[in-house]
């Protein structure tokens, strides 16, 4: 099972997050976010870029310029793309970095349905709880629909995962399930994650599924 701790920004706590086993960092680069990093880390491009682990840029609706600089200047392995961008437009970046394509997932969200015609245009489909300010809102949804549906590609299961919620994850039993998304419910103020908390998530969860 790997794990993406998302909204981080500080390069420290980059560096950091690299040596308890992180497998993605998630760089925020929408600037309604409480977590937007790229403003905070544009003077670290060189060490983010060095850094050998996998950097992922968040966008919401941005220009492919916009992504296509930021993968450049930091180095990013994958892009998560989190508003309402086109297969056309996944593809597109598709054929540079692995994209990830996440869903809102409202209380009548038909899973099959919303990620039918993007099955060829992304590498990973991501499942978050659908807000207004697109993701950050430590909230779930109710993954018994995940269950139930097919999905048919590897997917991040996000939305208010707490450290507490090892027993829940290990629960959900579905094929695709490849990654848990954690973010705000690891920080100790918006954007710096409390790392103690992160280390033991990290090593109980893969000692669940790993073993």
């Amino acid at each position: 099972m790997k794990v993406k701790v998302c909204g981080i920004t500080s390069l420290e706590q980059m560096e950091a997050l690299q040596d308890i086993g992180a497998d993605y960092v998630g760089i925020i680069f929408y600037e309604g976010s409480k977590r937007f990093g790229g403003e905070i880390l544009s003077g670290s491009t060189n060490e983010i870029r060095a850094l050998e682990m996998n950097k992922v840029g968040v966008f919401v609706n941005a220009p492919i310029e916009t992504i296509q600089k930021a993968i450049a200047d930091y180095g990013l392995s994958a892009v998560q793309l989190h508003g309402n961008e086109s297969p056309e437009v996944c593809a597109a970046l598709l054929t540079k970095v692995t994209v990830i394509k996440a869903f809102a997932m409202a209380d009548d969200t038909d899973i099959d349905v919303v990620v039918a015609s993007y099955k060829q245009a992304c590498s990973y489909y991501l499942f978050d709880t659908a807000t207004t300010g697109y993701g950050g809102s430590g909230r779930k949804f109710e993954w018994n629909r995940i269950s139930k549906a097919t999905i048919g590609k590897p997917f991040f299961l996000s939305g208010g995962i707490a450290p507490e919620d090892i027993e829940n994850v290990r629960d959900l039993k579905h094929p695709y399930l490849y990654a848990i998304d954690i973010n705000s419910r690891f920080e100790n103020s918006p954007g710096i994650k409390d790392l103690d908390s992160v280390e033991t998530f990290i090593a109980q969860l893969k000692a669940q599924f790993d073993s």
